[in-house]
């Protein structure tokens, strides 16, 4: 007889989405995930905050979840907000756009990525990085 599936190790923080917390939040994330997934981690943490400072508001509170510190496998990387009616677009930003870049950023470095809707009303935005899957398609 087995015992209760445990959840996998993960890195959690409770934040909220202000431009000051970034730095902050990119060390934990770069201490916390393997040395060969931590620039994708980090680029990808750091655009996901972004979009709810942006498009949510500043100031909401989010929270962070980081699984998967394994060599070779991915790395998931989670980023929650209270706006299920906000959704990520992925948009494709001119030359001399100012910004809009943020989702392609993501979109380019991870595996997949893909927006999950709570049952609370809120919403996930996920994405995973590094591991054996590659060029895999994104949800």
């Amino acid at each position: 007889m087995s015992g209760p599936v445990q959840d996998p190790p993960c890195l959690r923080i409770d934040l909220l989405a202000l431009p000051k917390a970034v730095p902050e939040l990119r060390r934990a994330v770069g201490e916390y995930v393997d040395a060969g997934v931590r620039a994708e981690a980090q680029l990808c943490v750091t655009e996901l905050v972004a979009n709810v400072v942006r498009h949510v508001g500043e100031g909401t509170p989010v929270h962070v979840r980081v699984v998967g510190r394994t060599p070779g496998a991915p790395t998931r990387i989670e980023v929650t907000d209270p706006a299920a009616h906000v959704l990520p677009v992925l948009h494709h930003a001119g030359a001399e756009d100012e910004s809009g870049r943020g989702l392609s950023l993501v979109d380019a470095v991870a595996c997949r990525w893909g927006v999950e809707r709570g049952g609370a009303g809120g919403k996930t935005v996920w994405c995973e990085v590094g591991g054996a899957e590659t060029g895999a398609v994104r949800e």
